[in-house]
């Protein structure tokens, strides 16, 4: 399928203005806890949203490299709109690499995107499974209608809600023989129902509500992935690793965040016993080259890793990616933490970005898989050993 639709084209030249245009309203939205309409507007008017979009459907199909670049632009200005956008473009790079939605329904969704911005993200997490990287099989039902399928079941973390456009539902169906697969959903489906606001120390504009679907129904049609029980219906973590650089380098663009309003306060702030800027200090100095250096190595793994990645050489392993991740997820935390404690009391005060870039960045090593099923995989396959299991 090609088309001849005219998607935003991106210009990363200009991520550093997109960056700018989303700070500006970044404490707002992170004050209010309400869904940042404006940064996503600025995000898909760069034409952000679409960036991975394959060249079969007329898209710039830009790779993990790129990717991590923009979420890294858009992390450093509002990392609630770049984990929003994030969603969309994993979906996106996913449709590219392995063409699996329903010709005519992705085609739709597209030519909507040309005009406004399109939101998608997949729907996983559950309150009694937790999160999918961690194995189990979901509790949300598929059952067959005369003319689709219904769904009923409870999910959590349900990033962007307010906004998205489709919703990609991971259930079970209740055929005698169950299967599980991802249910395409329309954000303006009867029958959703958000159970739980989201109220978080970080990334409060990014909208991660819980909901409830009430017995949604859909098109029999719209449905992706459809595989039996067991380890094939399962998430693998080491298959989609690679996508993890680029939610890395989001996380790696608010430590950027923190590091430049470190550097704006050293150099303005002139003490009166001192009568010049802390900047000139060794302690700041200090500070700020450790603060340098964690940032400056983590994003040499990140954005290195990701070009090795689109190489597709078969140099770069799932466990490269994952230790990349690990690592820069680190480094990120520590670099905020060190310039909070160099600012000290002011940093911690509500009316200063720092404290909020202290909070977002918390969130990094929260997303799946995290730091120990990581380091599992990593420690698995570097010791040649399968991992062990009751049989």
């Amino acid at each position: 399928m090609t088309t001849d639709l005219s998607l935003p084209v991106p210009d990363l030249s200009s991520l550093s203005s997109v960056t700018r245009r989303l700070a500006t309203s970044a404490a707002a939205y992170d004050r209010d806890g309400t869904f940042p309409a404006e940064g996503i507007r600025a995000a898909h008017e760069a034409g952000l949203l679409t960036a991975t979009v394959g060249e079969r459907y007329g898209g710039p199909a830009l790779g993990v490299a790129a990717t991590a670049r923009i979420l890294h632009a858009l992390g450093e200005g509002d990392p609630s709109v770049a984990l929003i956008a994030a969603m969309s473009l994993s979906v996106h790079r996913r449709q590219a690499v392995r063409p699996h939605w329903p010709e005519e329904l992705y085609g739709q969704v597209l030519a909507e995107a040309a005009s406004r911005p399109v939101l998608l993200n997949h729907i996983r997490v559950e309150p009694e499974l937790g999160s999918p990287a961690r194995g189990g099989l979901p509790s949300t039902v598929a059952r067959r209608t005369s003319d689709g399928w219904s769904l009923s079941g409870h999910k959590r973390f349900a990033t962007g809600v307010e906004g998205l456009d489709w919703l990609l539902v991971w259930a079970t169906t209740d055929e005698p023989t169950p299967r599980v697969g991802t249910f395409l959903v329309p954000g303006t489906a009867p029958g959703i129902e958000i159970t739980h606001r989201w109220d978080h120390l970080g990334l409060r504009a990014s909208g991660s509500h819980d909901i409830a679907l009430h017995d949604v129904e859909i098109p029999k049609g719209n449905v992706i992935d459809l595989a039996e029980h067991g380890a094939a219906a399962e998430q693998d973590n080491r298959a989609g690793a690679a996508l993890h650089l680029p939610l890395a380098a989001l996380y790696l663009g608010v430590a950027r965040a923190a590091q430049g309003y470190v550097h704006r306060f050293a150099h303005e702030r002139v003490p009166a016993n001192l009568g010049h800027p802390v900047a000139r200090t060794e302690r700041f100095r200090r500070v700020a080259g450790e603060i340098a250096l964690r940032l400056d190595s983590a994003e040499h793994l990140v954005f290195t890793g990701a070009e090795r990645v689109d190489a597709a050489d078969g140099s770069y392993s799932p466990e490269h990616a994952l230790g990349a991740r690990v690592l820069a997820d680190r480094h990120a935390t520590e670099a905020v933490a060190l310039g909070l404690r160099l600012l000290g009391n002011p940093g911690l005060s509500r009316d200063n970005p720092l404290e909020r870039h202290f909070r977002d960045v918390q969130c990094a090593p929260v997303h799946a898989p995290q730091e120990d099923t990581a380091l599992l995989a990593i420690g698995t396959a570097a010791l040649g050993t399968r991992s062990e299991r009751p049989t």
